[in-house]
């Protein structure tokens, strides 16, 4: 699986459509990923999933609103339930060489571990690849179909994958595959993504409906780099959690043997919304052709957050997209979309 910065086909997304993710804020969403579109097809297709032939057209006429050259989009007509194509969307492994190929590495989707509906969006890998005519591995362990979200793990493309315990290893809440070990899934990782080596970090952030994805957390940039959330106000709940996982990441190592460059990103204010903590961070950014998408919440960290991303991925601008209505679904720029790498 290639780093996320490497050469993109195409990003999948799913046309919003279910009202109860963003109750009493829904009618704003679909504005807000038009921006999102508008950002990523200014340098690669962008594959929308709609519903049907009226909500592609509902999807098209907002897009178009926005200043989006809809000859940059493609729909597709694929059922979802919910559409955070992060989690359920295919998840693409490409081999160089004198015989390059691409293929979906077929994974499972159960909700999270949470949610009764998940039925159309487990289907979703297998429906991309009968559009594309690619090859879909089936990934199979223990007798059964591994289930993995794709926001569950980060890659650099050079071998190491991100996760944390919370989310894979926690054996009573949300257990996507029941009495697996650590090298239940670094076996998965390295014979289906590439990845032999994976770093540990522990827990995610407070609000994740996900229990723990590492999407919210550390991501992977160029150059041996990790980014990694920080909380400055020892009171916050994430403050403990995040030092953790920086004293993890100090002890880490890549898959070539060196260590790691970890550059710290803020966390913004606590984000609440009708009583509720919401998993608002800096680190759900999605980095396309021609931009790193990263959302943002009315906050003064913004800018330090646009600044170090900056800093770090200097070939493409980086663009912020107001979030605070979007992170009300409790995930944001990168639960949304799914790069498909180029060859």
């Amino acid at each position: 699986m290639p780093a996320e910065w490497a050469p993109h086909e195409a990003t999948w997304i799913g046309w919003p459509h279910r009202t109860s993710d963003w109750p009493g804020k829904f009618p704003a969403i679909p504005w807000v990923m038009a921006e999102l579109v508008r950002a990523v097809s200014a340098g690669e297709t962008v594959r929308v999933l709609v519903q049907d032939a009226a909500h592609r057209e509902r999807a098209a006429r907002t897009i178009a609103r926005a200043g989006v050259d809809l000859a940059r989009v493609e729909f597709h007509h694929t059922p979802t339930d919910r559409g955070w194509m992060r989690d359920s969307g295919p998840l693409f492994v490409v081999r160089r060489g004198s015989r390059p190929a691409r293929a979906i590495a077929r994974f499972r989707f159960n909700g999270w571990a949470k949610y009764p509906e998940w039925r159309h969006d487990d289907r979703v890998p297998e429906r991309a690849a009968r559009a594309l005519e690619l090859p879909l591995r089936e990934v199979r362990a223990r007798g059964r179909g591994v289930v993995l979200e794709g926001g569950a793990i980060d890659v650099d493309g050079a071998g190491t994958i991100l996760a944390t315990e919370e989310c894979l290893l926690d054996p009573q809440v949300q257990v996507r595959n029941p009495g697996w070990t650590r090298r239940d899934y670094e076996r998965v990782f390295r014979d289906e993504l590439g990845a032999s080596h994976t770093v540990w970090l522990g827990r995610g952030i407070a609000g994740d409906d996900t229990h723990g994805h590492v999407d919210d957390v550390a991501r992977f940039a160029p150059g041996s780099t990790v980014v990694l959330c920080r909380e400055r106000d020892p009171s916050d709940p994430n403050y403990a959690p995040l030092e953790d996982n920086r004293e993890r990441l100090q002890g880490a190592r890549l898959a070539g043997g060196s260590r790691p460059h970890v550059v710290f990103l803020p966390m913004p204010r606590p984000v609440w919304f009708a009583g509720q903590r919401l998993p608002a961070s800096y680190a759900n950014f999605y980095v396309a052709n021609a931009a790193v998408v990263v959302p943002t919440f009315n906050d003064p960290a913004d800018r330090e957050a646009l600044g170090i991303l900056a800093e770090l991925f200097r070939d493409r601008p980086v663009v912020g997209v107001h979030a605070r209505d979007l992170v009300w679904g409790l995930g944001t720029v990168h639960c949304l979309t799914q790069q498909e790498p180029a060859l």
